[in-house]
């Protein structure tokens, strides 16, 4: 967990905060106002109002929606430092103590996560084809060139995640820095011509839009909302580096930056409307064209680093609260710990933006799918807020309603604005968030009924030992370890083990992991050791869902726990099940075969637990669902 940054660290997290968190939101430009008036989707007419009208919504959107909704108030609802919404899902869990409701605001917190992932795929593809087609201005020579270019592009950005994030928002940082300069220099220059832009600060220019046209304004909102898709990753990210350096960034840097680039570019449709085609590019002197296509190119490879780095710690919070199969997980930082790179994720996300890339073509096609997965999630993460605020923050009703539900108004509009782009493309974040969350679901029930399925065969530890006690069984030296789920059972491998080896360890430890309904768990309340008798132990260790679960490091401090464990004498024994499905149970049959499947594909115990292989003992069962 990132510390509350001390005041020599605030500024270079502030720095790495740029170049990670704010990228996507930062690149927006690129093609939102673009959209706004030359998308093939509702284009408004480009009027002196209208043009007026559309900035008024951009700025207050980037307001409300950024500056009070997630910086003043989503970002309070964090896990301990985490942010994001698996992480907002336990809070939830922690704070509802009725079963049902429970249940439900878990499985909406996990469709919300699973349309966060729809962002992590479409963000990389239309940010940096959007920056690689300003060549196309410059002649279009270089047309033939765009997609081989983009592709090469991302497949380096790909290439340096096992770098880790730390690292990669130091190198990002000062080129988000200058980015962002650039961008307020050139609306500056742009609004200098045509000062009167500035009047679209006023509200009152977004209501007359709304009083004059509301069907065109309503259906602008759908490429309005394009400014403010990177928001959610503030709240994602929030755990990299910390909520003031995030917070500081947006102030003091990130939001002058982008409002003075959106006044610039309505300030040159003011004067040249045919510059519609490219307006952020048209922005810039003829001599500067090159350079900036190369900066964007540089900026919107970060616009792709925030969200990938969000889908990374979503990913790694699902697993520890056993959403998902177990996956290796990289730690990459040893100061922070939300800094991580998951090797299967990371590839399997460049497979899927690829996909994307080679199918749409273009970042004006890829705009119509764009937007519906982000306005879901955040009608999404706004319902939770309410929760946490209700039962955590002890905020009554009237306050919790008033405050949320113009949240909540906001959300619904954008959402149901980009509700038209389905048959466009807008059905792919859709289709794709379905899939993974019948995953989801799925590996969650199946280890439910697993789990269930164990409880019925299952012998009480304590009677275990009471039985053994007597028992002339040949005792062989040294420590051996059975991970078990349920501490107070007796694992299968020790029966296994009992059954094949006709023996036991002088020491026997049943040891079980609990992962918390929090980020992290302190060292010193790491683990609980309970003596069952002569040889027999029972060890729990606790981790949070942020925690690098780490167990020979964990089994060190048994030591202070009264259980000496040395770990050169050890064996760790753990149960390897294969899975059998059954017709007429309680999760249908191809949802068992399903489940089956990614449990064969799931990462080993051992690998994700950091066991040494040469101490790893796997014995076999079946299993019928």
């Amino acid at each position: 967990m990132t510390s509350a940054p001390d005041n020599t660290r605030l500024p270079v997290l502030t720095l790495a905060a740029l170049g990670v968190v704010y990228g996507d939101i930062g690149t927006s430009p690129l093609y939102a106002i673009k959209e706004v008036f030359g998308g093939t989707h509702h284009p408004v007419p480009i009027t002196p109002d209208n043009i007026l009208g559309i900035l008024s919504l951009v700025f207050w959107t980037l307001v409300l929606v950024v500056s009070v909704k997630y910086a003043a108030f989503i970002m309070r609802a964090n896990n301990n430092g985490e942010g994001g919404i698996m992480a907002l899902i336990a809070l939830v869990q922690s704070n509802t103590h009725n079963a049902r409701q429970a249940r439900a605001l878990v499985l909406l917190g996990l469709f919300g996560a699973a349309l966060f992932y729809g962002d992590g795929i479409i963000t990389p593809a239309i940010s940096v084809l959007s920056a690689i087609e300003g060549l196309e201005v410059a002649t279009p020579a270089f047309k033939p060139w765009v997609i081989p270019l983009t592709l090469g592009i991302l497949f380096g950005l790909f290439w340096v995640q096992r770098h880790g994030t730390g690292r990669v928002g130091s190198l990002f940082g000062p080129i988000t820095t200058l980015w962002f300069v650039v961008l307020a220099i050139l609306g500056i220059a742009n609004i200098w011509h045509s000062p009167g832009v500035l009047a679209a600060l006023s509200p009152h220019h977004a209501l007359g839009f709304f009083l004059a046209e509301p069907g065109v304004a309503f259906f602008s909102l759908g490429a309005v909302f394009l400014a403010v898709t990177g928001a959610e990753t503030l709240y994602a990210d929030m755990g990299h580096f910390g909520t003031r350096p995030v917070r500081l960034a947006w102030l003091g840097l990130v939001l002058p930056a982008l409002t003075l680039n959106y006044f610039g570019q309505g300030a040159l449709l003011l004067v040249e409307p045919e510059a519609i085609a490219h307006p952020f590019y048209h922005m810039a002197p003829e001599w500067a064209l090159y350079p900036l296509v190369i900066l964007a190119g540089a900026a919107t490879v970060i616009a792709s680093q925030a969200v990938i780095s969000g889908v990374y710690s979503i990913t790694h919070q699902a697993i520890q609260l056993g959403y998902t199969p177990r996956m290796l997980v990289q730690h990459t930082s040893s100061e922070v710990s939300g800094q991580i790179y998951l090797p299967g994720v990371n590839w399997a996300l460049f497979l899927a933006v690829v996909a994307l890339v080679l199918g749409f073509g273009s970042s004006s096609s890829l705009a119509s799918a764009y937007g519906i997965s982000v306005s879901g999630t955040m009608i999404i993460t706004t319902l939770l807020v309410y929760v946490v605020a209700r039962r955590a923050w002890g905020w009554g009703r009237a306050r919790s309603l008033l405050i949320l539900g113009v949240f909540l108004l906001i959300d619904l509009s954008f959402f149901g604005a980009n509700l038209s782009k389905i048959a466009d493309g807008g059905w792919f974040p859709l289709a794709f968030a379905g899939s993974l969350f019948l995953l989801m679901t799925t590996w969650k029930r199946g280890r439910d009924l697993l789990k269930a399925r164990r409880d019925r065969d299952a012998m009480p530890l304590d009677a275990f030992v009471q039985s053994m006690s007597g028992a002339d069984i040949p005792t062989v030296p040294g420590t051996a370890v059975f991970l078990t789920p349920h501490p107070e059972q007796v694992p299968h491998s020790l029966l296994h083990s009992l059954k094949h080896y006709k023996c036991l360890h002088e020491r026997v430890v049943v040891l079980n992991v609990n992962f918390a309904n929090e980020p992290f768990v302190p060292v010193e309340q790491r683990v609980k050791v309970t003596p069952l008798g002569e040889r027999y132990h029972r060890v729990e260790i606790f981790f949070g869902f942020m925690d690098r679960p780490d167990l020979t490091g964990a089994l060190h401090r048994c030591t202070d726990a009264g259980m000496a464990c040395d770990l050169d004498n050890t064996t760790f024994f753990l149960g390897r099940e294969t899975l059998i499905p059954r017709k007429k149970s309680d999760m249908a049959w191809w949802r068992e075969k399903l489940f089956i499947t990614m449990s064969r594909n799931a990462g080993t115990v051992a690998d994700y637990f950091g066991l040494p292989p040469n101490r790893v003992v796997e014995l076999g069962a079946q299993v019928v669902l």
